[in-house]
């Protein structure tokens, strides 16, 4: 079986024979019930093959689709003048590169269709192009842009400026006017326009490259198209049950057993209130390829500006998981540094996780371990900034401690990774900053030991407990205090009666209690109490 892994052209794909989800049957839909779309997905979710897959299909490329669903609603297959513009693979921190590539573009296209010498700015010579084109064909014109975004998030946040002669101002405002102005052109030239659509990770509001042209229909939440891009769990079983096969060989499971574990790593995204599953497709296929359960997606490119979003907000991440939010708090991002929501969710980092019909709210939090553990890391290491150079063999040391039920071994491990963590990450305004900043110093711990159930701030009936820690063997109950006593937290314990849920549990249990210092920003005080029933 041949996977096709970074390929995003459809006639390559088709032609050299690699697998293929079929998704013909919603490229149709598409095609025939609207004109003008916007569809946001995380990267690699297969947005620019779905892009090579429209302009084949408007090309009157039948023989491609040849087999597919699609072969059986068309029977036309009429050839439509097509426009693919394609920002990926460009930096564009770079003065003038988006100029560039625009003037590239629409100048290869006057070559082909004429230049008029009427309008000089990017966009009206763009429509002309259309207007020449619509008449040449008979047929109105195809518009596909793929991560039409790209020119902003590259900037987006960076300081990087214009610094010319003529200007000096920011990249991010000048790429926005930029982009603004030429995607107007889709309005002036509506009559000759047959299909249009955008791609890209983020929808950009206010001060929008949008607002330019008729709005777009936004498809990234409607139940129709969910499963445009991604790989559902019904076409995972249907075209991979061959290569899931091998990896349960290898992992030593059965199927079913197999199927879980993918679903856990590389499942989870939703994207509309349907709730459909849809796995990863670019981490999928490379786990096939290599008959391997690793961190693919993750790996490929490192969030930076996610990063540097959160350094401006005032919200940890642990106050951003896990809660309810109304559609207008994460789609539309809105250029606001101190809202890193939206993009964060848009990135594909968070993802819907239940809906809530009464009050149209959606959950969100991470959609699958690879995103959690990846994104966790990467935001504890820029958040905490520790010493420790070995923070994966240190959580390692930490897993086993649990694993096995070494209380002593986690006050030595906790109390030394504290202490390497600079006096300046920890230094705080008030009380309330720096209790704060201890309680998301253990949510980013906590959050990455993955392999074991682990609840921070869970709610119980008389109260919220710091943390629990699950294990095969045994269960943790901790109760944090700043500049406390380890004897108050386990008094907390008790009276708010946290351990009540597990006493008919038959793992051993572990009430502890733990005192930080805000002076030394290390362990002050730790006491252990261990019960099989109750603390």
């Amino acid at each position: 079986m041949k996977y096709p892994i970074g390929i995003q052209s459809f006639e390559h794909l088709r032609e050299d024979n690699y697998v293929y989800v079929d998704k013909t049957e919603l490229v149709y839909r598409l095609v025939t019930e609207g004109k003008t779309y916007f569809l946001s997905r995380p990267r690699r979710f297969g947005k620019s093959l779905l892009l090579s897959t429209l302009e084949c299909y408007f090309r009157g490329r039948k023989e491609l689709f040849r087999g597919l669903a699609i072969d059986a609603l068309e029977s036309e297959w009429a050839e439509y003048p097509v426009f693919h513009i394609d920002f990926n693979g460009t930096n564009f921190l770079e003065p003038g590169k988006l100029d560039d590539i625009l003037e590239g573009v629409v100048s290869s296209w006057e070559k082909e269709y004429g230049r008029t010498t009427d309008f000089h700015d990017i966009g009206r010579r763009f429509a002309y192009v259309l207007h020449r084109a619509h008449e040449r064909y008979g047929r109105r014109c195809v518009v596909l842009v793929d991560e039409y975004d790209k020119p902003i998030l590259d900037v987006l946040d960076t300081g990087a400026r214009m610094n010319s002669a003529e200007e000096d101002r920011l990249l991010e405002d000048r790429h926005r006017e930029i982009l603004k102005g030429f995607y107007s052109v889709f309005k002036a030239a509506d009559n000759d326009l047959q299909f249009v659509l955008l791609t890209g990770v983020t929808k950009f509001s206010q001060v929008s490259v949008f607002s330019g042209f008729n709005q777009p229909a936004d498809i990234s939440m409607d139940g129709r198209y969910e499963t445009l891009c991604g790989i559902t769990q019904e076409e995972l079983e249907r075209y991979f049950a061959e290569p899931v096969g091998g990896l349960a060989k290898k992992y030593g499971t059965d199927q079913a057993g197999m199927m879980e574990m993918l679903k856990r790593q590389y499942d989870g995204y939703h994207f509309s209130e349907n709730l459909t599953d849809v796995y990863n497709p670019f981490s999928l296929l490379n786990a096939f390829a290599q008959q391997a359960l690793r961190d693919f997606w993750f790996s490929s490119g490192t969030p930076t500006y996610l990063i540097r979003l959160l350094n401006h907000t005032q919200e940890n991440l642990d106050e951003l998981t896990g809660r309810y939010y109304r559609p207008e708090e994460f789609v539309d991002y809105k250029a606001d540094v101190e809202q890193p929501l939206p993009m964060i969710y848009q990135s594909g980092y968070l993802t819907i996780k239940d809906f809530n019909l009464r009050r149209g709210t959606f959950l969100l939090d991470f959609p699958n371990d690879e995103v959690k553990n990846g994104f966790v890391s990467v935001v504890a290491a820029n958040y905490l900034k520790t010493k420790n150079t070995n923070v994966s063999g240190w959580i390692q040391e930490l897993v086993d401690a649990l694993e096995n039920g070494r209380p002593d071994t986690l006050r030595n491990l906790f109390t030394s990774f504290l202490a390497s963590v600079p006096y300046t990450m920890r230094r705080k305004e008030n009380e309330r900053e720096r209790e704060r900043y201890f309680h998301y110093t253990f949510y980013l711990i906590f959050r990455l030991v993955s392999v074991y159930t682990v609840y921070t701030e869970k709610e119980q009936s008389e109260g919220r407990v710091d943390c629990i820690v699950e294990t095969p063997g045994y269960v943790y109950i901790f109760e944090f205090k700043l500049d406390g006593t380890a004897d108050e937290a386990l008094r907390q314990i008790d009276g708010k009666g946290y351990a009540r849920p597990y006493r008919s549990d038959a793992r051993k249990l572990y009430c502890i209690g733990v005192s930080f210092s805000s002076e030394t920003g290390t362990v002050d005080d730790w006491k252990c109490v261990e019960s099989a029933a109750s603390c």
